[in-house]
């Protein structure tokens, strides 16, 4: 499975420059769907997005996007506290957890 990278061409460039070859760069009035698109590939394992992009989605789409565990969509930005919470989704164990 791939990780697969969807925004701006301003966010998308430090992706590219790290090595990630899935990128989808998009305006904002076609985000939408694209990201629907994105979700429903298969092949993606991962998929970052900005999170300032969740203004760019209906609530019914946003829903998806949240839910989603294949593939586990990574909020890189302000609201990135939930990675904790997608990855134990994800992968079915807690990682951070200590005893």
């Amino acid at each position: 499975m791939d990780i697969a990278v969807l925004g701006s061409d301003e966010f998308v460039l430090g992706f590219r420059l790290g090595g990630v070859t899935r990128i989808y760069s998009t305006k904002p009035k076609d985000y939408e769907s694209r990201i629907l698109e994105l979700i429903n590939d298969s092949s993606i394992g991962v998929l970052a997005i900005d999170s300032s992009d969740l203004e760019l989605m209906s609530p019914n789409t946003r829903r998806k996007v949240m839910d989603s565990i294949a593939p586990v969509v990574v909020m890189v930005g302000k609201a990135e506290s939930d990675l904790r919470e997608k990855v134990k989704r994800a992968i079915g164990v807690d990682l951070y957890k200590t005893n």
